[in-house]
């Protein structure tokens, strides 16, 4: 049998893949690590935002390099509230995340194939070469069995508006928009005085997408702010799970034997489908202990003490979905943002406390309180 070529295979040059990637280098240099990628680029066409409270000091060097815009505090608005926030909030291009992996990374690391079949020690390529390793990580993307899942989908564009937009710092929420088919909010990130990423975000039950609708409800959005748009760029889209309940041992059966990293092994926080927090933490896990022998079975484990933690999460995204009718959905996150900025940070950064919990259910909830008793009903 041939030797192993490779310390640690990576199946997905995503953002969850390349951050443990980073970290291994960072961290654990002497060791030979690859990423199997499809994809031309690593990260594929993505942004990829967070508070700067979402990561712990001794994990920013993971994430710093990879950092492209910054700013101090974030905006969010709804029918009747709007506020600002005083938290530092990045957004990283994976444009950058390509650049800083194969800076990082041998040439011959970083394999432009799919993976057509894998197993704990093993992958094989399309063209079908078999490459050998001390442990595989399975970081391809999301898996759906045994989940219940509402959806977050978006269309996201960045305008060029010479004339200038006027923002200075993102619109993280703006959901004064029409909320007729759902929780609808418009996401603003400017890049420069002249250049503004503008997202079109839905909540709701498929994950159907019309994005030359979204598109256009761009264009209209630009227009009632007065941005006469002179081109648009940069253009991505997704349709993200919001996740609500289910059957873990469905969805990873502990005689699996590979392991996985990212949404593949449900990384991320429940209602707000976000993963950047969880990923470098699960990257700085990984460098730290990288237990090589029994990977799918310390995985899994961490895995499921993310899935026993976020129960609240799920609760709050059942609560969304089938408490309040879609017009109404708004009304949830409204209340939210009235709470202190600290809970706030807390539960973005997937850290809420006891305390945090019960100030966030206490009162009279702003649904129907017959409909919100019944979720809390399941819930027991």
């Amino acid at each position: 049998m041939p030797p192993e070529r490779f310390d640690l295979v990576i199946a997905g040059g995503g953002l969850a893949g390349g951050l443990c990637a980073l970290a291994l280098h960072q961290r654990r240099p002497e060791l030979k690590v690859a990423i199997v990628e499809p994809g031309e680029k690593l990260g594929g066409n993505h942004l990829w935002s967070f508070f700067e409270s979402d990561i712990a000091d001794r994990n920013k060097a993971i994430v710093e390099p990879l950092i492209v815009h910054g700013w101090d505090a974030y905006t969010v608005a709804f029918p009747e509230h709007r506020r600002r926030l005083p938290h530092a909030y990045r957004s990283i291009e994976s444009e950058r995340l390509d650049e800083v992996i194969r800076a990082a990374l041998p040439p011959d690391a970083i394999l432009r194939a799919e993976v057509t079949e894998l197993g704990p020690t093993h992958v094989t390529l399309n063209n079908g070469e078999r490459i050998r390793a001390r442990a595989v990580l399975d970081a391809r993307g999301g898996k759906a069995e045994g989940l219940d899942f509402g959806w977050q989908k978006f269309v996201g564009e960045l305008l060029h508006i010479p004339q200038g937009h006027g923002l200075a710092e993102p619109v993280v929420m703006d959901a004064t928009v029409d909320q007729a088919d759902g929780y609808r909010f418009v996401y603003c990130l400017p890049f420069s005085p002249t250049e503004l990423f503008v997202e079109d975000t839905y909540y709701t039950n498929g994950p159907e997408l019309d994005r030359e609708r979204l598109s256009s409800l761009i264009a209209d959005y630009a227009v009632c702010h007065g941005w006469q748009i002179a081109g648009r760029s940069r253009q991505e889209q997704g349709q993200l799970p919001v996740l609500m309940g289910g059957d873990f041992d469905h969805f990873w059966p502990a005689v699996d034997p590979v392991a996985r990293a990212g949404a593949r092994g449900g990384f991320f926080h429940p209602l707000t489908s976000y993963s950047l927090p969880e990923a470098v933490r699960f990257a700085s896990w990984l460098a730290d202990e990288l237990p090589l022998e029994n990977l799918a079975q310390a995985t899994r484990a961490r895995a499921l003490a993310h899935w026993r933690r976020t129960w609240f999460d799920r609760l709050l995204a059942r609560m969304l979905f089938r408490a309040a009718d879609p017009p109404e959905r708004y009304r949830i996150l409204q209340r939210f943002y009235r709470l202190s900025p600290a809970l706030i940070a807390r539960f973005y950064a997937g850290q809420s406390t006891l305390a945090d919990r019960i100030r966030i259910l206490a009162g009279r909830p702003p649904v129907s309180v017959r409909r919100a008793l019944r979720v809390l009903k399941e819930a027991a």
